[in-house]
């Protein structure tokens, strides 16, 4: 190999690994906000479990007021 391929090689080699690093940290991304949309899922079922609660059972004042207070923390 002489000197220009070997430079050729080496830009290949270099922007195949910029692709390679970029795609790994983009799915990182996706990873960190699927487990965030993950934890909002989670607090808005706690939210309508409460708010079922309210319309449906008849539970004491204090329960529901306490159950309330939960989803405030």
């Amino acid at each position: 190999m002489n000197g220009d391929e070997l430079f050729a090689l080496l830009i290949v080699l270099v922007i195949a690994a910029a692709v390679v690093v970029a795609r790994r940290q983009a799915s990182g991304g996706r990873i960190a906000e699927a487990d965030q949309l993950r934890d909002e899922v989670r607090q808005l079922r706690e939210r309508l479990q409460v708010l079922e609660c309210v319309v449906t059972d008849t539970h004491s004042t204090a329960d529901l007021d306490r159950r309330i207070e939960r989803l405030r923390d």
